[in-house]
Protein backbone atom coordinates (compact mmCIF):
# COMPACT_ATOMS: atom_id res chain seq x y z
CA UNK A 1 0.00 0.00 0.00
CA UNK A 2 0.78 3.22 -0.72
CA UNK A 3 2.11 6.10 2.47
CA UNK A 4 -0.39 8.82 2.38
CA UNK A 5 0.97 12.10 3.25
CA UNK A 6 -0.09 13.83 6.84
CA UNK A 7 -1.40 17.13 6.70
CA UNK A 8 1.75 18.07 9.20
CA UNK A 9 3.88 17.37 6.02
CA UNK A 10 1.77 19.85 3.92
CA UNK A 11 2.77 22.86 5.20
CA UNK A 12 3.04 25.61 2.47
CA UNK A 13 2.47 29.57 3.44
CA UNK A 14 -0.38 30.51 1.76
CA UNK A 15 -0.08 34.29 0.08
CA UNK A 16 -2.78 37.13 0.74
CA UNK A 17 -3.59 40.03 -1.77
CA UNK A 18 -3.93 43.27 -0.43
CA UNK A 19 -7.28 44.95 -1.61
CA UNK A 20 -5.38 48.68 -1.23
CA UNK A 21 -2.86 47.45 -3.16
CA UNK A 22 -5.62 46.15 -6.40
CA UNK A 23 -7.39 49.42 -6.17
CA UNK A 24 -3.89 51.35 -6.52
CA UNK A 25 -3.51 49.24 -9.68
CA UNK A 26 -6.71 49.83 -11.02
CA UNK A 27 -6.76 53.79 -10.60
CA UNK A 28 -3.53 54.16 -12.01
CA UNK A 29 -4.37 51.73 -15.06
CA UNK A 30 -7.70 53.81 -15.38
CA UNK A 31 -4.93 57.01 -15.70
CA UNK A 32 -3.17 55.79 -18.47
CA UNK A 33 -6.19 54.24 -20.12
CA UNK A 34 -7.62 57.84 -19.93
CA UNK A 35 -5.54 60.35 -19.82
CA UNK A 36 -2.50 59.18 -22.05
CA UNK A 37 -1.02 61.81 -24.73
CA UNK A 38 -1.98 60.90 -28.34
CA UNK A 39 -3.68 57.36 -27.33
CA UNK A 40 -6.38 58.23 -24.32
CA UNK A 41 -10.02 57.62 -24.30
CA UNK A 42 -11.07 60.87 -22.81
CA UNK A 43 -8.01 62.33 -24.63
CA UNK A 44 -9.08 61.02 -28.12
CA UNK A 45 -12.84 62.70 -27.38
CA UNK A 46 -12.11 66.19 -25.44
CA UNK A 47 -8.78 68.05 -25.86
CA UNK A 48 -6.95 68.16 -22.95
CA UNK A 49 -3.25 69.79 -22.83
CA UNK A 50 -0.52 67.91 -22.44
CA UNK A 51 0.37 69.94 -19.43
CA UNK A 52 -2.25 67.18 -17.74
CA UNK A 53 -1.99 64.31 -19.91
CA UNK A 54 2.00 63.43 -19.09
CA UNK A 55 1.69 64.01 -15.27
CA UNK A 56 -1.19 61.50 -14.93
CA UNK A 57 0.99 58.91 -17.35
CA UNK A 58 3.43 59.52 -15.03
CA UNK A 59 1.60 58.90 -11.82
CA UNK A 60 -0.44 55.84 -13.54
CA UNK A 61 2.86 54.07 -13.87
CA UNK A 62 4.11 55.04 -10.23
CA UNK A 63 0.74 53.73 -8.96
CA UNK A 64 1.16 50.59 -10.92
CA UNK A 65 4.97 49.77 -9.39
CA UNK A 66 3.81 50.80 -6.01
CA UNK A 67 0.85 48.68 -6.06
CA UNK A 68 2.06 45.32 -7.68
CA UNK A 69 5.27 45.81 -5.14
CA UNK A 70 3.36 45.14 -2.00
CA UNK A 71 0.54 43.37 -3.81
CA UNK A 72 1.22 39.81 -2.44
CA UNK A 73 2.01 39.15 1.45
CA UNK A 74 2.55 36.43 3.11
CA UNK A 75 0.19 34.95 5.86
Amino acid sequence: MGKTNNQGNNTKQGLKISIFHVLVILVGADLILLLAPELGILNSILFIPDIYTWPALIIGIIMLVFGFRGLYKKK
